[in-house]
This record gives C-alpha cells, structure tokens and sequence, in this order.
C-alpha cells in the first residue's frame, strides 16, 4: 500500500481506528524529510497492513500544531487510536523496520493501563 496523504478532513478518522497508523510529518522544502520519502515509501510497501500517512506541514499547520511539531519529518506511530511513538528526526529504514515491530508487540491493554494510570 503507498502512503496516504492526512489533511484536516480524514486525520482523525486514519488514527483513531484500529490497527497501526504511521505518520509523517514534512514538508517539501525539508531535505531531510524528501531523504526519507523513499524509505518510508519502501517500508508502506513491505507493511500493507498497516497505514502510513503523510502530513505536510505546510497545508496542513493546524495538525502540525495540534500535535506541537516543531521539527521535521517527525515520526508519530499510533496504535489503537493511541500515540504511541513520536519523535523528530529522519530514521534510517533498519531504525523504522524496528519502530515497527515494536509497536506491532505491544501490549495495548498495558498501554491503556498506564496511560489511565499516568492521567490521574
């Protein structure tokens, strides 16, 4: 599967679902964020299971503000409907292989339980 494109209008929707959403936030102006298209590309098409998004920044600054991006790309997994995994910088492909299999582990009900406890 390729990647999507995430604006204002279905980003809500592609993270709050089940399964794994990877997002990535750039823009076209970052070279390091055109660097890393071809890797996360790659990556899309080697993981059809799962959603590999895409926000630019420049269109759509109101996401990029929701979530406090102040660098880019920065790389955001969600799982279940809940982040867990965002971090600035372009990742090398063996560096996102293994972002992925950890998230694909987790245990979301532990995930859930210490959210709720950290929330109190």
């Amino acid at each position: 599967m390729a990647t999507v494109a995430l604006t204002a209008d279905n980003f809500d929707e592609a993270t709050s679902k089940d399964g794994i959403v990877l997002v990535d936030f750039w823009a076209s102006w970052c070279g390091p964020c055109v660097r890393f298209a071809p890797t996360y590309e790659r990556s899309s098409e080697k993981h059809p299971e799962i959603t590999f998004g895409k926000v630019d920044t420049e269109a759509e600054q109101a996401i990029a503000a929701k979530f406090d991006i102040r660098s880019i790309p920065t790389i955001m997994a969600v799982r279940d409907g809940v982040i867990v995994f965002s971090q600035p910088g372009a990742l090398p492909e063996s560096a996102l292989e293994n972002l992925i299999e950890q998230v694909e582990k987790l245990d979301m009900d532990d995930v859930r339980k210490q959210l709720a406890a950290h929330s109190h």
